[in-house]
């Protein structure tokens, strides 16, 4: 690519934000010829006889008899709820190799550690292997292991680098626009599943840490908060900061999570807001007006409809 400039800040300022044509680099994500460098994500492969029962009795998600090559999304709660792990991977029979976010593997190693007792199972980093997200176009490299993207495409664990083509204002813009939170980005240390939209929970599994408060939640519905997208006065020519407060008049009611300059919907967001708030109000992302479009129903319970649109 003929330039490409950094990101400036935050947990992906070692990663590209574009090669000089965000608009071009958006077109190539939605042709299926686009490839993203999410190199900053952290591997680790979880591996015995044991490990889908164990990831099973501890997470969110029904892994049991997860099938080879089926994509899954697996978050870990503490007691009372709150997220405190959260992975994205895919089991090939034998192992399954998963992707969190930056900082956040040698904590997940050592929960896994702990959690196992006396089970098969063995947790550790893959440095050897880079995540890339890649469209339907994309020759994949041979001995990579692929899982499905929530975003459409594909998220490639691969063992040798890529040549990526898209910066991660395109592909952030494009998961916004999308409605997918990322965790540890778009949530806090006291989001609940319920208020995400139940991402990565089956709700219809046995016990596990914290399954008493999703359960409770959905059931009598009203999670406390509720995750929105935003759409964001344009004529501000600005974005507000991650963790920039929500307003409704003087009173703050949520914060800022991802926000991106999409190339068709303008300037765009997302963010934890509290339930109560009228879905018509109109905010203050920071200093920046801001409507809200729905991602999680105000009343959302067994109801549920994680999608207003």
């Amino acid at each position: 690519m003929s330039m490409s400039v950094l990101v400036g800040h935050g947990l992906d300022e070692e990663l590209v934000w574009h090669y000089g044509n965000p608009v071009a680099e958006a077109r190539l994500m939605e042709s299926g010829e686009g490839v993203v460098a999410l190199t900053n994500r952290e591997i680790v492969e979880i591996s015995g006889e044991d490990r889908l029962q164990l990831l099973h009795l501890i997470s969110t998600q029904d892994v049991e008899k997860l099938p080879a090559d089926e994509a899954t999304t697996l978050l870990i709660l503490n007691p009372q709820g709150h997220i405190q792990h959260a992975m994205h991977g895919v089991d090939d029979g034998e192992s399954l190799i998963v992707w969190t976010e930056p900082g956040r593997a040698d904590a997940l190693v050592a929960h896994l550690e702990k959690m196992r007792f006396a089970m098969r199972v063995e947790a550790v980093r893959r440095h050897d292997l880079q995540l890339y997200w890649t469209g339907h176009k994309v020759t994949l490299p041979e001995g990579a292991r692929c899982r499905h993207s929530e975003l459409g495409g594909t998220e490639v664990f691969s063992p040798l680098p890529l040549e990526a083509n898209v910066g991660m204002w395109a592909y952030d813009a494009a998961r916004i626009a999308a409605g997918v939170p990322r965790v540890f980005v778009d949530t806090d240390e006291r989001t609940i599943p319920n208020e995400i939209g139940l991402f990565g929970t089956h709700l219809d599994k046995g016990c596990y840490p914290g399954q008493e408060t999703v359960a409770k939640i959905h059931t009598l519905g009203r999670p406390p908060r509720r995750l929105v997208q935003l759409h964001l006065d344009g004529s501000m020519s600005a974005l507000p900061e991650h963790g920039a407060e929500l307003k409704l008049g003087e009173k703050a009611v949520g914060a800022v999570g991802s926000s991106a300059l999409h190339h068709e919907m303008g300037p765009i967001a997302l963010a934890l807001i509290k339930r109560n708030v009228d879905v018509e109000a109109e905010l203050l992302a920071g200093e920046i007006p801001a409507s809200q479009e729905v991602l999680v129903d105000p009343d959302v319970g067994l109801h549920i409809r994680p999608r207003l649109r």
